[in-house]
């Protein structure tokens, strides 16, 4: 026994000085499987670069691709970068685990893949094996967009869209024409294919499924000019059942049908041009079949539309709401308001997130005055969505997948209903527009300048501490919003007084890490996912984990998180301005340098500790205020990616006690600026301190604007009273379409009937309606009681006439007869 315990503790003394079994020599020293690992002797994580601490092979196995995005309709080539392959057993790439798709090697030897069939949208991984399978070494990520966010190069087009889509209606005839850039099919003859879309199984089951599949070649062997004509025929009845679909064209040397090979899709679309001749015959009786279908269908289904956030109630509040609402962009103000399925409207946004349990979406749509426009009074009202056009997480299955789930739910019935047979009434009145009666704007709170802090309860002072700080924690649904701020420099190239906003850092609960800084010297704006820098050359809009991002210029990026919170960071001068944006349902959940939302200014000074600052608290005891707000080590989400960062901000103390700013109680001792800012700067205090903190009027003028912009957006989201839709009587109409707080709605009746109530009704501070609409009682209207009456007093007057011309008649007869004999 004894023997046996000593032989354990001499094994045990072998493993722990190292001499038992060891890794093969320079196992770690390969990224070979460990890419995103900062372990070991050299890193394969993608700030190593920065470092200089990289593995020598980290592109061969840590891959970077071109082009690094494509639709989810797959059939992309993409190149990886840095790679070369001489002679192969077989190329494969695999994305999430599962889907593989075959790739090959070119003649220059650069390595290929080809993106798959894929029912979701945002970042891929995927896995590339020059094995043919047996081992997957290396790995990458794949960026999967909503079909209608790919070039046009990358797709085919459909000639005039509109006649496909309405093929065999009233005036839509002939010969369709698809064209395509040659050089995206390196090839000589290509096949052109229709697939089909469609979900099956009971909806909101397990067993709803979604699929794409191939239905029939429309042509093989056809020239890669780039052009294809041909004149549709009615398919076989076996394909009738696919009403929502898209063409592929591929390589001719492809069997018909194969999946994920090199390929231009077309957008998908209704197949008006593939219909059989019963459709041909009439369309509008067909059409008014199959919306009567969908109409019986939808009385079966959940009622989505409870769930859905309320729209905005003005064209202002939509814009600025950005972390719950989005441009359309089929009615997009900023492109010239071309609205095809909502004529009436300048504007529409949609909502971001796609509702919690059925996956929908709602639509908001607004006239030039800004005024919401209703499906209740126009046709060209918004209407909501059983699925949500975006898609939402986790995709894959019904009624979540990208813009195809929305066809099937909510375009291609529209279609039945409104565009081929005269049923739009029943298509609206499944998608009536959303009021806005209890719609609440969402609460701001904006840093900017040399930073100066505009809480959500609206107090606002000046912390310019050198640092990384907490700019807001709610612990509601885990998020942290963090900031960096360095010191800038003066036009004589000393240091300034103060400092600027350069880095904006945010997670919420357990979704990616955005990271949104200023570059080095450019001053233009880097983001960063998951501490990795993205590239905006392709895409300007991403799906990502918990977030969608959106970056409209070099300057200008949104954020918008799950819980419906947004930021907005931009470039202002020398530093970066952020605008954070909450739902109401933050309310007493909220804590940092931008406060505690809670409605009262009082508490917005509240240190980590709970220990509260009184309103009147000086500058400096505002500096230690911020300085309690730094960021530790343990909870910090910056990228440390280069020397400098590590140096000064990941060794060193978060807040730089040695840093001594300007404090705006000595600002007069800068007497020799203080003139020229408050010239410049007018009455915004923020610019005249910050001309004085840096020496420079243009670093005034961008904090200026700052200012501005928030002021503007805190008068956009003030909260404006509805008293909601007004219906016009039965027999009567109504005249307005604003339902807003001193807005008036005038009531009338049709032929035949007469008004019992007001004339008029208009909405009040309370949100009640001044007056009850009014009936239209049968009867005689006022209109023919006044004709009655003005007609009787026209006989009367007629008799009256009468009579006094008879009477003069009369007693001229009587002279006659009574007058002197000869």
């Amino acid at each position: 026994m004894k023997l046996a315990l000593l032989s354990w503790a001499l094994l045990l003394l072998v493993l722990s000085l190292g001499l038992g079994p060891q890794p093969a020599a320079g196992a770690q020293e390969s990224c070979a499987q460990r890419c995103g690992d900062k372990s070991g002797p050299c890193s394969c994580h993608p700030t190593c670069s920065g470092l200089g601490s990289c593995c020598s092979d980290v592109r061969d196995f840590c891959l970077d691709i071109l082009p690094y995005s494509g639709s989810i309709m797959g059939g992309k080539d993409f190149v990886v970068q840095h790679l070369r392959s001489g002679p192969t057993d077989g190329v494969v790439c695999r994305f999430k685990g599962s889907v593989e798709t075959h790739g090959h090697v070119d003649d220059s030897q650069q390595v290929h893949c080809v993106s798959p069939l894929i029912y979701e949208s945002g970042p891929i991984p995927f896995m590339l094996s020059l094995d043919n399978g047996r081992t997957f070494e290396r790995s990458g990520t794949w960026l999967a967009v909503h079909p209608s966010k790919v070039s046009q190069t990358e797709k085919c087009t459909l000639v005039n869209e509109t006649r496909w889509q309405y093929y065999g209606t009233a005036g839509a005839g002939g010969n369709l024409s698809v064209t395509w850039s040659p050089g995206a099919l390196p090839t000589i003859y290509v096949t052109i294919e229709l697939w089909g879309y469609e979900e099956t199984g009971k909806p909101y089951s397990e067993e709803w499924t979604a699929k794409w599949s191939y239905l029939y070649t429309l042509a093989e062997n056809v020239s890669n000019s780039g052009t294809f004509t041909f004149t549709p025929k009615p398919a076989p009845q076996n394909y009738q059942r696919w009403e929502v679909g898209a063409l592929r064209i591929l390589d001719a040397a492809h069997q018909a049908g194969k999946r994920d090979v090199q390929s231009l899709w077309s957008n998908e679309h209704a197949l008006a041009w593939h219909l059989g001749d019963d459709f041909r015959a009439d369309p509008v009786a067909w059409a008014r079949t199959q919306c009567l279908a969908w109409e019986e269908l939808e009385d079966e289904l959940p009622d989505f539309l409870g769930e859905l956030p309320e729209c905005p109630c003005t064209l202002a509040q939509a814009r600025a709401d950005s972390g719950r609402f989005f441009t359309d962009y089929g009615c997009d103000i900023e492109q010239g308001s071309v609205c095809t399925y909502h004529p009436g409207a300048v504007h529409c946004v949609r909502s971001v997130q796609a509702s919690p349990r059925y996956a929908s979406g709602q639509q908001c749509c607004y006239t030039a005055d800004g005024t919401q426009l209703l499906t209740a009074d126009s046709s060209s009202g918004s209407t909501p969505d059983r699925g949500h056009d975006w898609g939402a997480p986790p995709y894959l299955v019904p009624p979540r997948v990208p813009g195809l789930s929305h066809w099937l739910y909510d375009v291609i019935s529209f279609y039945h209903c409104c565009l081929w047979a005269p049923e739009c009434h029943r298509y609206m009145r499944r998608r009536p527009s959303s009021g806005c009666r209890n719609y609440q704007p969402p609460r701001l709170a904006s840093a900017f300048g040399d930073p100066h802090f505009l809480t959500f309860d609206g107090t606002n002072f000046t912390f310019n501490g050198h640092g990384e700080y907490v700019l807001l924690e709610a612990g509601l649904t885990q998020l942290s919003v963090q900031a960096r701020a360095q010191p800038g420099m003066m036009p004589n190239g000393t240091q300034a007084l103060g400092t600027g906003l350069t880095s904006v850092v945010v997670q919420e609960g357990t979704s990616d890490v955005l990271e949104v800084r200023l570059t080095d010297g450019a001053k233009m704006l880097q983001v960063l996912l998951n501490q990795h820098v993205l590239s905006f050359d392709e895409q300007r809009w991403m799906d990502l984990k918990g977030m969608f991002l959106s970056v409209a210029t070099e300057e200008h990026v949104s954020i918008m998180l799950s819980s419906g919170a947004g930021l907005e960071v931009s470039t202002q001068g020398p530093s970066l301005s952020v605008t954070i944006l909450l739902p109401e349902k933050f309310q007493n959940h909220t804590r940092g340098l931008l406060g505690t939302l809670n409605d009262n200014p009082a508490d917005d000074f509240t240190l980590p500790s709970g220990h509260v600052l009184p309103a009147t608290a000086s500058a400096r005891q505002l500096f230690g205020f911020g300085a309690e707000w730094a960021v530790r080590n343990e909870s910090s989400l910056f990228t440390y990616d280069s020397h400098f960062l590590v140096n000064n901000f990941l060794f060193r103390p978060k807040h730089d006690p040695s840093f001594q700013p300007l404090f705006p109680d000595e600002v007069t001792a800068y007497s020799h600026l203080v003139h020229e800012a408050n010239a410049f700067c007018g009455e915004d205090p923020f610019c005249s301190f910050d001309v004085v903190a840096t020496g420079s009027l243009s670093v005034g003028n961008a904090t200026r604007a700052a200012h501005q912009l928030h002021q503007r957006l805190v008068q956009s989201l003030q909260l404006v009273v509805s008293c909601g839709w007004v219906a016009p009587p039965a027999n009567g109409h109504k005249e307005g379409i604003t339902y807003l707080v001193g807005s008036t709605i005038r009531f009338g009746c049709d032929h035949g009937y007469s008004l019992d109530g007001a004339e008029a009704s208009t909405c009040q501070a309370d949100g009640t309606w001044s007056m009850p609409t009014p009936r239209c009682q049968p009867g005689r209207s006022s209109t023919v009681l006044l004709s009655i009456i003005f007609g009787g007093l026209a006989v009367a007057l007629l008799v009256v006439l009468l009579y006094v011309l008879l009477s003069w008649r009369r007693k001229g007869h009587r002279a006659i007869a009574w007058g002197p004999r000869p």
